[in-house]
């Protein structure tokens, strides 16, 4: 007799057990999305965003209960989870708009007195493979996009956060959204790997790290017509160079590196500092990153930063610390674990410029690497020193070294002043090289959740032949 395998979810922060469900059923589930698909694509798109737009209004009815399961799946702080949930609120209007932008009709020119036109058609059935990072706000990003285009999604959270998962469908289908055009797939990397590779999954839409997302470009690239959007993570550089605001900027890095722990795919991995400002700017960064309050989401004073999301993520991540000072890397603030039971983690910051063979791999925690270098050529040189591609920074420098900066460097975002993290729903959002797949999500995600299509038309057919044809 088989035993239906269970998915556990425990609370980063104290370890407690806090939601438990039986593993879904792939074939089920997709057979379900497949039927329910045709009768979704054919509502007006004015019913489709009526439906999201109540979505809306379920989740501001449970404005403080999801911002609190957020913040005990994630372990992330409740300030901050409250800001992902009015992210996934302010969604909503993002998309109505990109749809209208992106996808929206067009008449053309026509011979004939015919008319030909430009629409969009739906794929199908979407899987949304979410990350733990942003349970509510990322998946999300792909849902109500996919959804207003027509098509139907089956949403496989992370297995560490399958509680925000489940929450999110409830609310979708809570607002009129029919069951089977939004559902949930419970499960692990089987589960995933299973989904991903259905016959009648139409679409995959893929958040999370660049291992798992380049293992789903392999398994794909013998299906062309199955539409793969890729969001994956960075090896993200901040680079700061003149600047008379050295609390500023030291600041800016602080948000850049250690906020929601460092497990942003737009965080900054590595600081690349002028020689001449390395002292002054790192004795600033050492004492304001001194001052972090790492705690648990509901401590108070409010902690900056939770714990990182488990035990084996903690392990990975102080190993790595030790693999880079003891290959070189100078250590400025160490990484400690703060219980040996729990992921609490304390943000760390290692010299790593005299290392020869820096990993370029991302670290997905509070952990940053300084670089040193003498010029600027140098400085843009060691920020493209990586084949992800995804968020940079330049913090200080003139009007005329950030257009070198932004004409230079490779990377899809690209800030001045500002932190590596933090992008506006209402601009494109993703990355080249391990980052992605030319696929940007945000504002540009109406464009791989519908396919254009041409076409010509009159009432009548009308035709003749004029060349090539023997008199009759």
């Amino acid at each position: 007799m088989s035993v239906t395998q269970e998915l556990v979810s425990f609370e980063p922060a104290t370890g407690a057990e806090m939601w438990r469900a039986p593993h879904g059923d792939v074939d089920q589930l997709v057979e379900q999305s497949k039927r329910a698909w045709p009768a979704w694509a054919a509502q007006p798109l004015a019913v489709r965003i009526e439906l999201v737009r109540r979505f809306v209004n379920e989740v501001r009815k449970d404005q403080e209960e999801l911002a609190e399961l957020i913040a005990r799946e994630t372990g992330k702080p409740l300030w901050e989870a409250r800001t992902e949930v009015e992210a996934v609120m302010a969604k909503v209007d993002i998309s109505v708009n990109a749809y209208a932008e992106r996808t929206g009709q067009r008449k053309l020119n026509s011979a004939l007195q015919g008319t030909a036109a430009l629409r969009h058609k739906p794929h199908g059935v979407m899987a949304v493979l979410g990350p733990y990072n942003f349970p509510a706000h990322l998946p999300n990003g792909h849902m109500v996009p996919a959804l207003i285009a027509g098509n139907t999604v089956i949403l496989k959270p992370s297995e560490k956060t399958p509680a925000v998962g489940a929450k999110l469908v409830e609310l979708f289908n809570r607002a009129g959204i029919a069951e089977g055009v939004v559902q949930l797939l419970i499960g692990g990397p089987d589960e995933g790997k299973a989904l991903v590779a259905h016959r009648d999954v139409n679409g995959v839409l893929f958040t999370g790290s660049a291992q798992v997302g380049i293992a789903i470009n392999r398994k794909l690239a013998t299906e062309p017509g199955k539409i793969l959007a890729l969001e994956m993570g960075g090896n993200n550089p901040l680079v700061v160079w003149d600047t008379p605001k050295i609390s500023d900027a030291a600041a800016l890095i602080i948000q850049s590196a250690f906020t929601t722990a460092g497990q942003r795919c737009t965080a900054a991995r590595r600081l690349i500092v002028k020689a001449s400002m390395y002292d002054s700017v790192i004795g600033e960064l050492k004492a304001m990153a001194d001052r972090i309050i790492v705690g648990a989401p509901f401590d108070e004073p409010a902690p900056f930063m939770g714990p990182v999301i488990d035990n084996d993520t903690a392990d990975q991540l102080t190993e790595s610390f030790v693999y880079l000072l003891s290959n070189g890397g100078r250590a400025i603030k160490h990484m400690r674990r703060m219980q040996d039971d729990l992921p609490f983690v304390t943000p760390a910051i290692i010299d790593t410029t005299a290392m020869i063979d820096r990993p370029d791999v991302e670290l997905f925690g509070p952990l940053l690497q300084v670089i040193k270098v003498d010029d600027f050529d140098e400085a843009i040189a060691e920020a493209n020193n990586t084949r992800f591609g995804l968020s940079a920074s330049l913090v200080g420098g003139t009007p005329k070294q950030y257009n070198r900066f932004w004409a230079n460097v490779r990377a899809g975002i690209v800030n001045w002043n500002r932190p590596t993290n933090g992008a506006s729903s209402a601009a494109p959002f993703g990355g080249i090289g391990f980052s992605g797949n030319h696929r940007p999500a945000a504002f540009y995600a109406a464009d791989y959740c519908a396919y254009p299509v041409t076409s010509t038309e009159m009432e009548q057919p009308r035709a003749s032949l004029g060349v090539g044809i023997k008199q009759g």
